[in-house]
């Protein structure tokens, strides 16, 4: 968490600029991308804080953490995400209390979430996770599968694919992942193109606190932005 809401004010400005120079030097504008902060260890006052200077948009990892701050949360100047690995079992606790669910890797998941949808007179809107870096610690679906998991998510009603997620491989720098970005974006692009009922590319959501300006000329549309926000994560003993 950052030192100070001081801090939060100077890296969201920073990030701002930061944002609009990428954005910029691929012809885009800083409205063209999408700031969310991804908000895990970070105290609702502090998120908050960031949110009252102009982000719009939060993102949790957790069910059981979210669920904590969720009345706390200023909801009605922000948008709430859910960015991480959910379980099935745990959909029901989240779903009419999120815009959006970026981390869909499977028929399963998307049936449960269209389940508890429908039970609430529902559409939830949802990314499709991707594991471009093609690692076995990771979720996500392989690139070579979400041909087949569109097809099969496109027919369930009550959810709706707004897009794609995507956590790359660690690298040293930047420049590195810019193969996996690069690889994202085809496959966006591939998808938008063929224009399939059920299934819209609005969203590519790509690039973290060491990398989002990468990931920005990439072709991202919304980037997570963490520790580059609200300073190193803080863990309780």
């Amino acid at each position: 968490m950052a030192r100070s809401l001081d801090d939060v004010t100077y890296n969201y400005q920073h990030i701002c600029e930061n944002i609009a120079r990428a954005a910029q030097s691929v012809g885009k504008t800083a409205g063209d991308i999408t700031f969310l902060a991804a908000t895990k260890t970070v105290d609702a006052p502090v998120i908050n804080h960031a949110i009252s200077l102009g982000l719009r948009y939060i993102g949790e990892n957790r069910v059981q953490e979210l669920l904590g701050k969720y009345d706390a949360y200023d909801l009605e100047h922000a948008s709430l995400q859910f960015i991480g690995h959910l379980q099935t079992n745990k959909v029901r606790q989240i779903v009419g209390k999120v815009d959006l669910i970026q981390s869909v890797d499977s028929v399963k998941l998307a049936r449960e979430i269209a389940r508890c949808s429908e039970k609430l007179g529902l559409c939830t809107d949802i990314l499709l996770e991707v594991n471009i870096g093609r690692e076995a610690n990771k979720s996500g679906v392989m690139p070579e599968a979400l041909g087949e998991l569109l097809d099969q998510v496109r027919e369930i009603p009550s959810i709706r694919v707004r897009g794609l997620m995507a956590i790359p491989p660690i690298c040293e720098n930047a420049q590195e992942n810019r193969k996996f970005f690069d690889n994202m974006h085809d496959i966006f692009l591939d998808i938008g193109s063929k224009n399939i009922d059920n299934i819209s590319m609005d969203i590519l959501s790509m690039g973290m606190s060491d990398d989002y300006e990468e990931a920005i000329r990439c072709g991202a549309t919304m980037v997570r932005v963490g520790s580059a926000l609200f300073g190193a994560r803080y863990y309780p003993t």
